[in-house]
């Protein structure tokens, strides 16, 4: 969904110089991930020793173009600007892609099929069901049914956990920050309480119950199109995950606001918030989302079905077609196909065969070190780059469907990790401080990084 470039911000202060730090010892993985075996080639070359492509490597024009590409779109990706210019995310991937078709590493018709169209098709279709749901009023509706069954804060806490996480789990988890924010955030100011908390619980448990499908988020639906791994069987393998991590949100949120939680104190009576709702657009969009869920787990392709279920949603008389254009996030779709082509390029002229396989002595096998590095990946790129990162390294495993699920799995909890580890974080605290509500990065990273931490060790003791 569309998000403020000032989203991307980083936080200042010590909490600036807290995310330098772990941006460096990240960095630092990254090149011992992706450059060590290229180094150690390059010592090869030099003394001499002269087979296949070793005396080649750092000669090759284009495989350090490759490289420099690379570096560059990614560090733009990390820090979401680039220094002196107005260059974002999109802007860059895009930048990267023309560039490796334009300095020759890619010929054009192999970008065109480096792009996988299935996980664009898929994303814009979930895009489309999520803006009917939204503009229907049927998220104001699940609010409002909070606010006639939640009786004391724990079990307000509780509901708002549940919620956004199941949500998360069929719907993209940005798109759920997107819309529960202001109704959370109105909901608890009629209720007069702490907002900061139940705030917090937003992108917990979006990115949390986001892990249970393809459909939850980005980064799963990309993995869904490069392992196949069936709808049911992804859901069957990390379901368990997702509830454990969610009952984990809620009790680490209890016992850091005691205050807040752990109190016999009832909750004022408050009439629901006017849902202003349209209910043929409601009762349609849900139908649509249901029928698509049952396709999903019935083993037809997902992109097919998103798309075919957008679509149809468009054929309505209530909402205007260029309202639901105005919902999808077209430069998250641009930075997509940018990064397909960016990481081709790598893998093309760096990441062969052989070099992908000087890697095997990290053990990435392991589940718990495939884990901490996508998860360190995670948090130094972001999830989706990361993703297409480790793609050439998890495709040579021994079992690479296990694989990809516990890439799966480490990438998307480490977005809760900080602040900035998820972009449905900082939609959570751009739209909070745009209505008065501050959240900083100690108060988040307090709950954050011990809850990624758990929820990471739970993933990878069940995979």
């Amino acid at each position: 969904m569309p998000l403020d470039s000032s989203a991307a911000r980083r936080p200042r202060g010590f909490g600036a110089a807290l995310a330098g730090l772990g941006l460096v010892f990240c960095g630092a993985l990254l090149a011992a991930l992706v450059l060590t075996p290229i180094g150690a080639l390059a010592i090869a070359a030099a003394r001499g020793w002269r087979g296949g492509e070793l005396d080649v490597l750092w000669a090759d024009r284009t495989a350090i173009a490759a490289v420099a590409i690379f570096a560059g779109t990614y560090l733009v990706i990390a820090t979401g600007a680039a220094p002196g210019l107005r260059l974002d995310r999109a802007g860059a991937a895009l930048l990267g892609a023309s560039l490796m078709v334009g300095v020759g590493v890619l010929p054009l018709e192999d970008a065109y099929r480096a792009v996988d169209f299935d996980t664009i098709t898929l994303l814009l279709g979930m895009m489309i069901v999520v803006a009917n749901l939204r503009l229907s009023g049927f998220f104001r509706l699940a609010g409002n049914v909070v606010v006639s069954r939640a009786r004391r804060p724990l079990s307000l806490l509780a509901a708002i956990v549940l919620i956004c996480g199941a949500f998360s789990a069929f719907l993209v988890n940005d798109a759920i920050c997107l819309v529960m924010t202001p109704l959370v955030l109105d909901l608890v100011r009629r209720l007069k309480r702490d907002p900061v908390p139940y705030l917090l619980a937003i992108p917990l448990a979006a990115n949390i119950g986001s892990v249970a499908t393809i459909t939850g988020n980005p980064q799963n639906m990309i993995i869904g199109g490069l392992s196949h791994i069936p709808y049911g069987a992804f859901a069957a393998a990390l379901w368990p995950v997702a509830a454990a991590g969610l009952v984990a949100t809620i009790a680490c949120l209890a016992a850091l606001y005691p205050r807040e939680f752990l109190t016999r104190a009832p909750l004022p009576h408050i009439l629901p918030a006017p849902a202003r709702a349209r209910p043929l657009l409601v009762a349609k969009s849900v139908i649509v989302t249901l029928a698509m869920m049952l396709l999903f787990f019935a083993g037809q392709p997902v992109a097919k079905v998103a798309i075919v279920g957008g679509s149809l949603l468009l054929l309505t008389r209530h909402v205007k077609a260029d309202k639901i254009y105005r919902e999808i996030d077209w430069p998250l779709l641009l930075m997509f196909v940018g990064l397909f082509i960016v990481v081709t390029g790598l893998e093309r002229t760096v990441l062969t065969p052989e070099r992908v396989a000087a890697l095997g002595r990290l053990h990435l096998d392991s589940s718990p070190i495939l884990a901490a590095v996508a998860a360190a990946l995670s948090n130094l790129v972001s999830n989706v780059p990361a993703v297409l990162v480790l793609q050439p390294f998890v495709a040579g495993l021994a079992d690479p469907q296990r694989a990809w699920l516990v890439v799966a799995m480490a990438t998307t909890l480490a977005g809760n990790f900080t602040l900035v580890g998820s972009v449905a974080n900082l939609i959570v605290v751009e739209r909070a401080r745009a209505a008065g509500v501050a959240i900083g990065f100690w108060a988040y990273f307090r709950i954050g990084a011990p809850l990624a931490v758990l929820t990471i060790a739970i993933g990878a003791a069940r995979l």
